[in-house]
């Protein structure tokens, strides 16, 4: 099929700062999109060729959205999956796909299919909600502490916490759930995997990831990862089985910790563009974007490495400031040398809202990273 200059239609379940910045490739290429996202200032609303604003969890509106389209991909991973079974029963190609992603919406159903695959991951329980989970307490079937997660709809740090005591327990909604061992972690990591629609396979290399301590939220993305060769070499190796055991076709970021025995655990995935593979825009040969774009139209994968050291800084709303944004300093960080700031197109900030990243690009890793300490301390997202 013809994708470039033509009448084919690329459909994108999800119009956010993903979709936003897979839309500059696919502007790259003059491949034409239409989009479907629930609100109307969706940053990805102006790079496509066609938006439509409706619920990307209403059947009837992403079932009519994808008969639009001759191929349907996500930005997002909560949308209508009997919708898209439908579609695809019709024949239309959507990646990743349905079954896929029903392995993947619901963190219990992930968690479980790890165990299956013999995947490594952290121990861990399923509660249909909350009072599920305090009766296992009760019980002594489940101990503290753990970590908390929202088996679906979690997002930017919203859906998880550290329960230390009966304390924490009691502002969480009261949602299906899993609680996870607290395992102790030298390093939280992360490998995206490329897999086109043949199957060919491509990794990035592998990250390191900082985050804030109270959002649980990534404050630096740091490639590659300040770690042993061997450490990266195993974090590769079970990114490549999680990628094969869900059989995706698009990327996939796999999250995982390094334990302070050097072992690793996954932690959990995305079927999609992912936070910790922004960097890539400015530091690798081809972006996860545009890898992204050539699996899911089958066209040869681009090369993964990277062209220099490359961080990527998080830019969130401070805390108490909410209402039309304010990048304050901006002009401070752009006369620096390597730094690259992207600006998602959100209008309204709000303490912890992902609002932009910066990308600083250098020769030298520990000047990259005193730079990114400098970024972080100079730019403020404030109203």
């Amino acid at each position: 099929m013809n994708y470039f200059s033509s009448d084919f239609k690329l459909g994108i379940l999800g119009g956010g700062q993903l979709g936003k910045m897979l839309l500059t490739e696919t502007r790259k290429f003059d491949i034409q999109t239409l989009v479907l996202e629930p609100s109307e200032e969706a940053p990805a609303r102006y790079s496509c060729n066609g938006f439509y604003k409706g619920s990307l969890m209403d059947f009837d509106t992403v079932y009519q959205f994808g008969k639009m389209v001759n191929l349907l991909t996500i930005e997002i991973e909560n949308v209508n999956l009997d919708a898209l079974d439908k579609l695809e029963a019709e024949g239309l190609p959507i990646y990743p796909s349905p079954k896929t992603l029903r392995l993947i919406q619901n963190k219990g159903k992930q968690k479980d299919y790890y165990v299956l695959n013999d995947i490594p991951t952290s121990p861990h329980q399923r509660f249909v909600d909350l009072n599920d989970l305090r009766n296992a307490l009760a019980k002594d079937e489940l101990e503290f502490p753990f970590v908390w997660k929202c088996a679906q709809f979690g997002y930017d740090g919203n859906g998880v916490k550290i329960c230390r005591s009966a304390l924490d327990l009691v502002k969480l909604p009261d949602v299906e759930c899993i609680a996870e061992e607290m395992i102790p972690f030298k390093n939280e990591l992360a490998v995206i995997v490329a897999r086109s629609v043949s199957g060919e396979v491509k990794t990035y290399p592998v990250v390191e990831m900082e985050f804030h301590p109270e959002a649980n939220q990534v404050e630096y993305v740091i490639c590659p990862a300040r770690i042993d060769e061997k450490v990266a070499q195993k974090a590769t190796k079970v990114a490549l089985k999680v990628s094969e055991a869900f059989n995706h076709v698009g990327l996939l970021a796999v999250e995982m910790f390094q334990t302070s025995d050097d072992e690793i655990l996954v932690n959990e995935v995305a079927p999609r563009p992912h936070n910790s593979g922004h960097y890539s825009i400015e530091a690798s040969y081809t972006s996860q974007f545009e890898n992204h774009l050539r699996a899911i139209l089958n066209l040869p994968l681009g090369n993964t490495d990277s062209k220099v050291a490359g961080i990527m800084v998080n830019l969130v709303g401070e805390e108490g400031y909410s209402g039309q944004v304010v990048y304050e300093n901006i002009e401070k960080i752009m006369a620096i040398d390597g730094v690259t700031p992207h600006i998602y197109g959100k209008r309204e900030t709000r303490p912890f809202r992902k609002m932009g990243h910066v990308t600083i690009v250098n020769e030298d890793m520990t000047e990259a990273r005193r730079i990114a300490e400098e970024v972080k301390n100079s730019i403020r997202v404030i109203s």
